[in-house]
C-alpha cells in the first residue's frame, strides 16, 4: 500500500510549463463512429487517462481538468496542455519533441478522444498501440514482453505490431521504446532503434427495392454478370449466414474482433452484406442484393457493439486479401488526420500488391461541412463512396472532401445510402432498433449502405472482366459515373452507373486530378496543366469530345476560364490510349475556396468518361515567420507557440525542432502564446505572449526569452513554500470580447519568467489572473493554504512582485467529512473566473475523513470556490471517485472569518442563488425557445455545495399536459436538453436517483418532481424556468449523525425560483423507518422541530412547496441523516 497522506497535484518541473487554452474553440468533426464512453452513474465525476508515458490524466466527466499523476520516477517531467478545436491535449514534456517529428500519434495525448472512445481508466486497465518496427520485429517483440505488455498480433502490412501497453506498466513500457538523447542535441529524446512510430489503436465503428435498380444492376443482371466466381470481403460485425438472403453465400469466415465468435449481434455487417451479395429470398427477391451471385467473405473486424481497432481492420485486410478478395467492403471509418495512419498504408500497401479493390464508405459527418471525409476511406487507392437518396441527391450526411492535410478530392463516387431496406439480423441490435415493416429487414441510412452498392458493381465488373485488377475496375467505375450538379469534393465523378459500366469500352485512367492549393494572391497565378490519359478497350476507334463542369460547394459554377481541356476532340485507337492536358488558372476573377468538378469526355455512339478534378483558391493569407531565442540570446528549438485568431476561428499549434518555423495564416489578428523550454537539466521556463498580431503582409516575430520578466511574492508565513502557480490570459478587441485565451500551469512562479511582445494594447483588451499556491504543512495538522490570484490589464503579462501582509488577507476554514469511514477526501480551492475552466492543478488536501485545511485569500474581488472528491485508493493510491461537491464560489473580505463544511448531510439537491458559476456549469432547468435544459444534480451537501455522485439506479421523466416528452434511464446532471411543444403547457419533471446503501449508507434515494407552466421563450436568450429545492442543513458531525432520543432543529433552506417569492407554502413530512411511512414534521420558522426516537436509526425528509404561481415540488430524500445512541 502506498501513503495515503496530502499530495500536491503535479503540473511541470523542470522540464517546462503546462499551458491550457481556456478559449471554447468551434468543435471540429467527430469521427465517424465515435461514441460517448458509458459512464453509468458517472455524471460529471472525475476519471483518470493513463497516457502512453504512464502519466494519468485527471478530467471531471464534463472535460473540466483536475490534475496530472505522474509515472513512477517522472518527477522531473513536464507537461503542455493545450485545447485545439475542442479536444484537450496533455503532452508530457519529454514527448514533445517525438511528437513534433511525427514518432508519435497526436491521438495518443488527445485526452478528450481518449475518453469518448473508453480508452479512460474505469473502462480498460491496458492502452491498445500499434508499434511500427521495419526490420526490428523480433527485438520490439522481446522488449515489448520485457516490460509485462501484452503483445498481439502481428501486422506486416504496415510493418507493425498490435499490443496492450498495461497501464500499471505504463512508465517501464515508456522507458523501453524510448532513448534518452540529450547528448545527440536539443532533442530530449528519439525513437528507440526497434521503434519508427507508436499509434493508438484507434477506434473504428460501422459507419434494397429501389436502390439496386436505381445503380442498373438489373442491366448488369439481364447481361448475365451478377458477380458469379467473384468474392466480397465484409469486414464488419459479422454477417448472418442463416438468414434467407445469405444462405450459402457465405465461403469463409474469421473473428479478429474482441468478441468471441463471428456471430452478428449487432446487425450492420448483415445488413451490408446483403446489399452487397443477397439473393433477396426472404422477399421473393425484391431486395436482392447487387452482386447476388458472389460469394462472402466474412470477416468480424467490429465487435457486438459495433466497435473495432486499427489493428483488426489492418488484420481483416491482410486476410481477405490472403482469401483472394476481389472486393473488400469497408462500411467504417474514423476521424481523419493529416498525413498518413496505418489504416491508410495498409489499403494503399495491399492495393498497390494485389488485384483486390478496398471500397470504403466516405464517412457521415457531412452536415459538419468540409474536410469530412474519415478514414480510411481517405486512402489514394480506396474506392471512396459518398450517398445519395432515391432522386439522386446528395444526401445531407454524406461527408465531404477536400482530403484533410493535403486537399485531395475525395470521395470517388456516390451510391444510394437513404432509406435503404436490406437483410437484419435476428435479435441483432439494429434489428431490434429499427424497423422496415418487412419481417427479416431493417431500413438504415448512411455512407455505410451506399459502399456495398458499390462493392457489388466491383464485383460484377470483376466477373466480367476476370483479367482487370481492383485499380482498372475503380477507374471504370469513376469513369462510367452519373454526375449531379456537385463539386467534386461533394460527389466524386457521380452516382455509380452499372449499365454504362457493363457497355463502355472507354476509361479514363489515374484520376482524379488534384491540383492542390494556389497560394494568395491570384492576380499572378500561372496556369497549372495536368494530363489525363483515356483508354480504349475495344476493337474500335473512339473519337471523343471533351469538355469539363466545375462548382462550388455551394452549388455555384466554376467562373468561365479556370478549367480548359485541350484538345476539345481526342481520337483514341482501338486497344490503344491517347491524352489530354487540364488546366487550371486560379488567377481569374473568382471568390476563394474550394472550385471541383470533373472532364465530360462523350461520343455520338453514348460514350460517356468521367475524370474528377479539383482546385483550392486560397483566401487573403500572408507566412508568419517565428524566431526563438533563449535567455543568452541564442536559438533555441525547445519551444512552441498556440495562434488563436480574434477575428477568425484559426486555432493552430506549432512546434520546432530547428529555432524557427513559418506558417501560412490566412489575413487578420491574432494571439501568439509562445513558451521556451530550456533543456530538462535546466530549470526556467520562460512564457511569451503577443496580445495582438495584424497580419496584413508577411511578418516575423522574434520570441526572445530575455523580454520576460519574474513573479516574485512572499507571504506572512516564511514556511509556506509556493507549491503551485497558474496564469491565465485572455486578449480580445473590445471589453468582454475574449478571443484568444491562454492557461499557464506552473510548479512555482520561480521556475518562470513572463513576458508581453509587440505593441501595446489598451487596457481593456489585454487580461491577466495570477494565482498561486503557498502551503505549510505539518504532521497531523491541517494545512495552511495562500491561494493567492491578482488581476492584470493592459501590459498584463509582464512579470510583478508583491510582498502579502497579513492586513490583506481573508481566513476560510474548510473542514469536510463523510459517512463512510473507509473513503478518502480530496479537497482543493478554485478561482473562478466567468466563461473559463480552470484546472485544479494547484495543492489539494487528501486523506481520509474528516479533512481540515485554513485557507487565506486576498481582497481583491477575486472569487474563491471550493471543490471535493471522495472515492476509494486502490493498492498503487490510484483514485477511484464516487461523489464530487462543489461549492459556491465567494468574494471574501480581508479581516473576516469564514467556515465552510462539505460533504456534511443532508445530502440532497440544491440550486444555489449565485457564485455556481466554476467550469461545471450551473444548477437549474431554462428554455430557450422550444428547448429546455437542465442541470439538476440531487447530492449536494448541507453547507450548499451542489453535487453529483455514482448510483445504481436513474429514470427522468418530462410530460407537457400529461403527455410524454421523454422518459430516460439517466440523472439530469449534465447539460440535458429536450425539444418541447411552442404553445403553453403544464410540464411535470420527475427524478428519481438510488445508490448502493452498501457504498452510500445515507441518501440513498432521492427524488424530486416539479410541475411548472411555460410557453415559448426568446429564441436569442435563455430564460429560467421556475423551479425549487429544499435544502436541508441539520448541526451533524462530521460522519453525518445525531443524537437519538432527543429534540432535534433542522433547518431548511428554499432555492432557486421559490427563494426569490413571496407567498410561498411549504409543508414538511419525516419518516424514521426509511420511507414506508411519513408523518408531519413541525415546523417553527426556517427550521423542522423533530425528535428522534431513542433507538438508532435513520431520519428521511420530504418537502411539498406551492410557490404563489402555482409551480410545485415534491422532494424525498430517503435516510436523509442517521441517529446514533
Amino acid at each position: 500500500m502506498k501513503p495515503r497522506g496530502r499530495h500536491r497535484s503535479v503540473t511541470v518541473a523542470v522540464a517546462g510549463i503546462a499551458v491550457v487554452a481556456a478559449l471554447t474553440a468551434a468543435p471540429g468533426p467527430t469521427a465517424a463512429g465515435a461514441e460517448a464512453a458509458k459512464d453509468a452513474g458517472a455524471g460529471g465525476l472525475p476519471r483518470s487517462v493513463t497516457l502512453v508515458t504512464g502519466d494519468k490524466v485527471l478530467v471531471t466527466g464534463s472535460g473540466t481538468l483536475v490534475g496530472i499523476e505522474r509515472g513512477e520516477g517522472r518527477e522531473s517531467v513536464g507537461f503542455s496542455v493545450r485545447v485545439v478545436e475542442g479536444h484537450t491535449q496533455v503532452v508530457p514534456g519529454d514527448a514533445l519533441s517525438l511528437l513534433a517529428r511525427g514518432s508519435l500519434d497526436s491521438r495518443l495525448f488527445d485526452v478528450t478522444g481518449l475518453l469518448a472512445d473508453g480508452y479512460d481508466d474505469a473502462h480498460r486497465s491496458d492502452l491498445p498501440l500499434i508499434v511500427t518496427h521495419p526490420g526490428h520485429k523480433a527485438v520490439a517483440r522481446s522488449a515489448f514482453a520485457d516490460t509485462g505488455t501484452a503483445v498481439g498480433r502481428e501486422l506486416p502490412t504496415v510493418d507493425g505490431t498490435a499490443i496492450r501497453m498495461a497501464k500499471s506498466d505504463g512508465t517501464a513500457f515508456w522507458d523501453t521504446v524510448t532513448d534518452d538523447g540529450g547528448a545527440k542535441g536539443n532533442a530530449r529524446f528519439a525513437s528507440a532503434p526497434a521503434v519508427k512510430k507508436i499509434w493508438l489503436d484507434g477506434r473504428r465503428k460501422a459507419a434494397l427495392d429501389k436502390s439496386v435498380p436505381q445503380i442498373g444492376a438489373p442491366t448488369a443482371w439481364a447481361a448475365g454478370y451478377d458477380g458469379s466466381g467473384t468474392k466480397i470481403a465484409v469486414l464488419d460485425t459479422g454477417v448472418d449466414e442463416d438468414h434467407p438472403d445469405l444462405k450459402g453465400q457465405e465461403t469463409a469466415q474469421a473473428n479478429f474482433s474482441d468478441s468471441p465468435d463471428s456471430v452478428d449481434r449487432f446487425g450492420h455487417g448483415t445488413h451490408v452484406a446483403s446489399i452487397a451479395a443477397g439473393t433477396g429470398a426472404a422477399s421473393g427477391g425484391t431486395y436482392r442484393g447487387v452482386a447476388p451471385a458472389a460469394k462472402i467473405l466474412d470477416g468480424k473486424v467490429l465487435d457486438d457493439n459495433g466497435y473495432g481497432y486499427d489493428s483488426t481492420v489492418i488484420a481483416g485486410m491482410q486476410w481477405a486479401v490472403d482469401q483472394g478478395a476481389d472486393v473488400v467492403n469497408l462500411s467504417l471509418g474514423g476521424l481523419d488526420t493529416p498525413g498518413t495512419d496505418p489504416e491508410e498504408e495498409a489499403v494503399d500497401r495491399l492495393s498497390a500488391t494485389s488485384d483486390t479493390l478496398f471500397v470504403i464508405a466516405a464517412g457521415n459527418e457531412g452536415t459538419f461541412g468540409e474536410g469530412t471525409v474519415g478514414s480510411p476511406g481517405s486512402a489514394d487507392a480506396a474506392l471512396t463512396v459518398g450517398a445519395v437518396d432515391k432522386s439522386d441527391k446528395l444526401a445531407d450526411f454524406s461527408s465531404r472532401g477536400p482530403r484533410v492535410g493535403d486537399g485531395g478530392v475525395k470521395p470517388d463516387v456516390t451510391a444510394p445510402g437513404v432509406a435503404i431496406t436490406a437483410a437484419a439480423a435476428p435479435g441483432s441490435y439494429l434489428e431490434q432498433a429499427y424497423s422496415s415493416g418487412v419481417t427479416g429487414y431493417i431500413t438504415l441510412d448512411g455512407t455505410s449502405m451506399a459502399t456495398p452498392h458499390v462493392a457489388g458493381a466491383a464485383a460484377i465488373l470483376a466477373q466480367q472482366h476476370p483479367d482487370w485488377g481492383g485499380e482498372r475496375i475503380k477507374d471504370v467505375l469513376t469513369a462510367s459515373a452519373k454526375p449531379g450538379a456537385y463539386s467534386s469534393y461533394q460527389q466524386g465523378t457521380g452516382r455509380v452507373d452499372m449499365t454504362r459500366a457493363i457497355r463502355q469500352d472507354v476509361v479514363a485512367e489515374g484520376g482524379p486530378v488534384d491540383f492542390a492549393t494556389q497560394q494568395w494572391p491570384h492576380d499572378d497565378d500561372k496556369p497549372v496543366t495536368e494530363q489525363i490519359t483515356y483508354r480504349n478497350l475495344g476493337t474500335e476507334p473512339v473519337t471523343l469530345e471533351l469538355s469539363t463542369d466545375a462548382f462550388t460547394v455551394d452549388g455555384k459554377h466554376a467562373p468561365a476560364g479556370m478549367f480548359t481541356v485541350s484538345p476539345q476532340q481526342l481520337a483514341v485507337p482501338a486497344g490503344g490510349t491517347a491524352s489530354a492536358s487540364l488546366t487550371a488558372d486560379t488567377s481569374v476573377a473568382a471568390p476563394d475556396g474550394s472550385y471541383g468538378g470533373s472532364i465530360a469526355a462523350t461520343s455520338s455512339d453514348d460514350v460517356s468518361v468521367r475524370t474528377a478534378f479539383g482546385v483550392v483558391r486560397e483566401a487573403e493569407s500572408y507566412n508568419l515567420t517565428l524566431k526563438y531565442l533563449d535567455e543568452h540570446g541564442e536559438p533555441t528549438n525547445d519551444s512552441f507557440t498556440k495562434v488563436v485568431g480574434l477575428d477568425n476561428d484559426v486555432v493552430k499549434d506549432l512546434d520546432t525542432l530547428d529555432g524557427e518555423l513559418t506558417v501560412r495564416l490566412p489575413a487578420g489578428s491574432y494571439t501568439l502564446s509562445s513558451v521556451i523550454h530550456p533543456l530538462i537539466a535546466d530549470d526556467r521556463a520562460h512564457v511569451l505572449v503577443q496580445p495582438r498580431l495584424d497580419l496584413h503582409t508577411d511578418t516575423t516575430v522574434t520570441v526572445d526569452a530575455r523580454d520576460a520578466r519574474p513573479v516574485e511574492v512572499t507571504v506572512p508565513d516564511t514556511a509556506a513554500v509556493n507549491t503551485s502557480a497558474m496564469v491565465a490570459v485572455a486578449f480580445g478587441r473590445a471589453a468582454g470580447q475574449r478571443a484568444g485565451s491562454f492557461m499557464y500551469l506552473l510548479p512555482s512562479f520561480t521556475n518562470v519568467k513572463f513576458g508581453q511582445i509587440g505593441p501595446e494594447v489598451p487596457a481593456r483588451e489585454s487580461f491577466a489572473r495570477y494565482m498561486g499556491d503557498w502551503t505549510h504543512l505539518v504532521e497531523g495538522k491541517p494545512a495552511t493554504v495562500y491561494n493567492l490570484a491578482w488581476d492584470r490589464t493592459g501590459t498584463s503579462l509582464d512579470g510583478f512582485t508583491d510582498h502579502v501582509d497579513e492586513n490583506r488577507l481573508a481566513r476560510v476554514d474548510v473542514v469536510a467529512g463523510s459517512p463512510s469511514a473507509d473513503k478518502t477526501l480530496q479537497v482543493t480551492a478554485t478561482p473562478v473566473l466567468p466563461g473559463t475552466n480552470f484546472p485544479n492543478f494547484g495543492y489539494y488536501d487528501r486523506g481520509p475523513s474528516p479533512r481540515r485545511s485554513t485557507h487565506y485569500v486576498l481582497d481583491n474581488d477575486v472569487p474563491w470556490g471550493f471543490r471535493l472528491w471522495q472515492g476509494v485508493l486502490d493498492d498503487d493510491g490510484i483514485a477511484s471517485w464516487d461523489t464530487f461537491l462543489n461549492h459556491p464560489a465567494t468574494t471574501y473580505h480581508a479581516g473576516e472569518g469564514h467556515a465552510v463544511r462539505m460533504n456534511v448531510g443532508v445530502s440532497g439537491p440544491t440550486l444555489p442563488s449565485s457564485g455556481t458559476e466554476s467550469g461545471e456549469g450551473s444548477p437549474g432547468a431554462e428554455r430557450q425557445g422550444d428547448t429546455i435544459r437542465a442541470f439538476l444534480p440531487l447530492f449536494g451537501d448541507g453547507g450548499g455545495s451542489w453535487g453529483l455522485s455514482d448510483y445504481t439506479s436513474a429514470k427522468a421523466t418530462l410530460l407537457a399536459d400529461g403527455k410524454e416528452i421523454t422518459s430516460e434511464f439517466l440523472p439530469v446532471d449534465g447539460a440535458t436538453q429536450y425539444s418541447v411543444p411552442s404553445g403553453s403547457s403544464e410540464y411535470s419533471l420527475s427524478l428519481d436517483v438510488a445508490r448502493d446503501p452498501s457504498l452510500f449508507p445515507l441518501s440513498t434515494r432521492v427524488t424530486a418532481r416539479w410541475t411548472f407552466r411555460s410557453a415559448r421563450t426568446a429564441e436569442d436568450r435563455w430564460t429560467s424556468l421556475p423551479l425549487s429545492v429544499v435544502r436541508f442543513s441539520p448541526r451533524l458531525t462530521l460522519s453525518s449523525t445525531a443524537a437519538a432520543g432527543r429534540s432535534f432543529d433542522v433547518p431548511f433552506t428554499v432555492e432557486g425560483a421559490a427563494a426569490r417569492k413571496k407567498d410561498t407554502k411549504v409543508a414538511f413530512r419525516v419518516s424514521y423507518d426509511e420511507g414506508r411511512t411519513w408523518k408531519p414534521a413541525k415546523v417553527t420558522g426556517s427550521r423542522l422541530a423533530l425528535h428522534h426516537p431513542s433507538h438508532a436509526g435513520t431520519v428521511s425528509l420530504r418537502a411539498e412547496l406551492t410557490d404563489r404561481d402555482g409551480n410545485t415540488l415534491i422532494q424525498s430524500i430517503e435516510r436523509a441523516y442517521s441517529i446514533t445512541e
